[in-house]
């Protein structure tokens, strides 16, 4: 019996050491977390780095952060752009939108461009890019094949291409996998996805056991498939920081072949205009009286959060008539959901269709905060730039990729957990904050906005991670190197 205690209280000081050591191996974990968010660790660290070399492939936040040169590079690229499809220029979604803002400004700054893609009704092709057309598969896809065929006669010629980017898999893994200077950039992964469906799980509120949904078992192999498959993509961008943490830590790539590189858009379309705010509600009949103009923009899908949204509205109407009188809500957009916020019946819900980009600017500069109540936990939204570099305030859903890279701070917004009291409560905070406050927040994200989301700082890190990965035997110029004189 003796012996039975001494082996137990043998076992429970181990455990109490076992204890103690995990505890002490978490204060620094610990210490980062609360005091330096993704977006704000290297503001914080500038200064005391500013003078050193860095090596750019071990880098560890986005390259959004860094100075690259407004002015064209001695050495200019050919590169291979392998995309599903072509956008057209008023109806792109997310991926399309960064291909065709990203893409458009290399070229622009004289890179020579071969675009692999799909042909398709819907798209327009610009002349100054030189397209590879083939006919789409049955199911949408690439036709790899072709594509490859297409690819290999064109880097045969006599000068072979510096450079590969895919955009997601445009191409497959079964064709990358021996490209050295070929970069991926993932809009999101099944991973990330994996919590926005336990969020629409959560949200159905059934009684079904949650272990025997389909969609989470398929998502949890598609995770597996992923895992097995990326690391026959020499280089990674991910466009969020959460992103590019899952990458490193979830999918084990190492992390001199992940790097961040956050979604940028034009800041010379999204930019303050108060004349053309005013006048974006003067054609819509919008009165000065009204206290708050609260703005939705993006696809009207269930996946987006619109569900959420007009639950939210709808009892907050029913139950505050003052609420309702006073704000305006404009949804600019197109989706199932644009009919069911008609049917609000409220004459302060105006829904306007989907909007050109110049329109868009309007619309944003008219409203007062943007409301993004995605449920989809993946890359950056380009609504919530779009709306920062105009200067205004954002709501959005509490997830990591928005949290991480976007609203990392109150000063520059709202967030809520994606029910419909958290909504709820979201929605009555803005209203009691009002109009000054909300303009406040504005300064302060566009301020941000200008270092971090400007398209232009975006084709900069691309251009100098192209540059940095591509085949270049004579080396020259270390482009993976960083030094403060580049800035």
């Amino acid at each position: 019996m003796a012996k039975d205690k001494t082996g137990f209280s043998s076992f429970r000081f181990c455990c109490c050491i076992h204890v103690f050591l995990f505890a002490l191996s978490s204060i620094p974990l610990l210490y980062w977390s609360c005091f330096f968010g993704y977006g704000y660790y290297y503001i914080q660290t500038t200064t005391s780095n500013e003078n050193r070399s860095t090596n750019l492939l071990r880098f560890q936040k986005a390259w959004n952060h860094l100075d690259f040169s407004s002015q064209p590079p001695q050495r200019l690229l050919k590169i291979a752009l392998f995309v599903k499809k072509w956008p057209d220029e008023n109806q792109a979604g997310g991926l399309e939108r960064h291909t065709l803002t990203l893409h458009l400004a290399l070229a622009k700054r004289g890179h020579e461009l071969h675009i692999f893609t799909a042909s398709s009704s819907n798209s327009s092709f610009p002349l100054y890019p030189h397209f590879h057309i083939s006919r789409p598969t049955a199911a949408g896809y690439l036709d790899q094949a072709v594509v490859w065929k297409q690819f290999q006669a064109e880097n045969a010629t006599k000068r072979p291409f510096d450079v590969i980017h895919t955009e997601s898999v445009g191409l497959r893994h079964t064709r990358s996998k021996n490209l050295k200077n070929l970069a991926v950039s993932w809009h999101g992964i099944a991973y990330e996805t994996l919590h926005s469906d336990i969020i629409q799980e959560l949200l159905r509120n059934t009684t079904d056991d949650p272990v025997k949904s389909p969609a989470l078992s398929e998502r949890m192999k598609k995770v597996i498939e992923e895992v097995k498959f990326f690391p026959n993509y020499a280089h990674h961008v991910a466009t969020s920081d959460h992103a590019g943490d899952v990458l490193k830590r979830i999918y084990m790539i190492p992390e001199e072949r992940v790097h961040v590189i956050l979604n940028g858009v034009n800041e010379e379309i999204f930019k303050p205009d108060v004349s053309k705010g005013n006048a974006f509600k003067s054609n819509l009949g919008i009165p000065e009286s009204k206290s708050l103009i609260v703005g939705l923009a993006g696809r009207l899908v269930k996946d987006k959060g619109h569900p959420l949204m007009f639950e939210a509205l709808q009892q907050i109407f029913n139950e505050n008539s003052t609420f309702r009188d006073n704000v305006i809500v404009l949804v600019a957009g197109n989706g199932p959901w644009g009919t069911r916020y008609k049917g609000l019946g409220s004459n302060n819900v105006m829904v306007l269709g989907p909007l050109e980009q110049d329109q868009l600017a309007g619309f944003y500069n008219a409203i007062d905060v943007l409301i993004n109540p995605t449920l989809r936990a993946q890359g950056l939204d380009h609504t919530l730039l779009e709306a920062i570099l105009t200067g205004k305030p954002l709501m959005a859903t509490k997830l990591a990729s928005i949290t991480g890279s976007i609203i990392v701070s109150q000063e520059m917004g709202y967030t809520y957990a994606p029910t419909v009291r958290e909504l709820k409560k979201a929605l009555y905070k803005i209203w009691e904050d009002g109009r000054e406050s909300l303009q406040k927040k504005g300064r302060f994200a566009r301020k941000r906005g200008l270092k971090l989301f400007t398209a232009t700082k975006m084709a900069a890190a691309y251009e100098r991670l192209f540059l940095c990965i591509s085949s270049d035997e004579k080396k020259v110029h270390n482009y993976c190197i960083y030094q403060s004189q580049f800035n």
